[in-house]
């Protein structure tokens, strides 16, 4: 009777791999037929829950057929909206600047007043220093929109500055706000010519955004030369155009709400000055094309 005890015994003794398996799936515990809640494992090696939502958020986006990034697509009245627009402007061609601008403001849709835009398609070799196009233009009715304009200027400069419209007029006290506080809360930042050894410290913060003062662009005040001048020139309207690196002039000539015989006279200044500012060596067809648009439009092509 003893022996048989003694089999029993050593047949339910569990065997050494069978004992490690049950440690290693985390049941030391409990019946060995009830299921093992695993417990997730961060990369530190403690419990917790995995960072997923990222994939989780690309998987979501894919599901719903939209790309990261991009917005969701036009509603269909928008969508049906802009095909008629681009047929009527398809029928119609290139047409006169008088003719654009009244089919500009007959398929205006936006709720807010837009900004007429003038984009100049010019013949040039961008990579060639000498035909670089680049200037000022002052338009005769403005832009409409109230621009913001520091002078970096010393001495009696700085009331006739301020006097003539000027919103900051200063020296060491400005340049030292836009290198300490990268300070950019204006539209249009002239100097004197006196000043530049000093304003030259801050291209890298007024370069990148286009307000560093150059005397191509007419933000330079000569020595002798009336910096009230020059702030009520820019106060008004005056506009600053350069060609970008396609050979294309983009600027904003006035609100759509003006009258279209403001407007017509401000594209006209704009074109004819691109055109007196022709370099040299452009051989060919300078202006290749003229085109309008406003700020949610389409463009339409104009001849001039």
């Amino acid at each position: 009777m003893a022996k048989t005890k003694d089999n029993k015994a050593n047949t339910t003794e569990s065997k050494p791999g069978e004992q490690i398996g049950k440690t290693e799936a985390g049941s030391t515990t409990g019946s060995p037929s009830e299921p093992v809640a695993s417990t997730p494992v961060t990369s530190g090696g403690s419990t917790g829950t995995s960072n997923s939502t990222a994939p989780l958020a690309s998987t979501a986006i894919k599901k719903r057929g939209r790309t990261p990034g991009r917005g969701p697509k036009p509603g269909k009245k928008l969508r049906n909206h802009l095909k008629n627009v681009k047929s009527k402007l398809a029928k119609e061609g290139v047409v006169p600047l008088k003719k654009g601008l009244t089919l500009l403001k007959s398929i205006k849709r936006a709720k807010f007043d837009e900004t007429v835009e003038v984009h100049i398609k010019l013949g040039i070799d961008t990579t060639s220093a000498d035909q670089m196009v680049r200037g000022t233009v002052p338009l005769p009715y403005g832009k409409g929109k109230a621009v913001r304009v520091i002078v970096f200027c010393q001495g009696d400069d700085v009331n006739k500055a301020k006097e003539a419209g000027a919103d900051f007029a200063g020296s060491d006290e400005l340049i030292k706000k836009i290198q300490t506080e990268n300070w950019v809360d204006f539209d249009v930042a002239l100097a004197t010519q006196s000043m530049m050894g000093q304003v030259s410290r801050l291209g890298k913060i007024l370069g990148p955004r286009n307000l560093m003062p150059t005397p191509k662009a007419g933000t330079v005040v000569p020595a002798n030369s009336d910096v009230g001048a020059a702030v009520k020139e820019f106060k008004a309207g005056k506009v600053e155009y350069r060609a970008d690196k396609s050979g294309n002039v983009h600027a904003g000539v006035g609100k759509l709400s003006f009258d279209e015989e403001k407007l017509q006279a401000n594209v006209q200044a704009l074109v004819d000055q691109v055109r007196a500012a022709k370099p040299s060596g452009v051989k060919g067809n300078y202006v290749e094309s003229i085109s309008i648009c406003s700020s949610m439009s389409p463009s339409i092509r104009i001849t001039m």
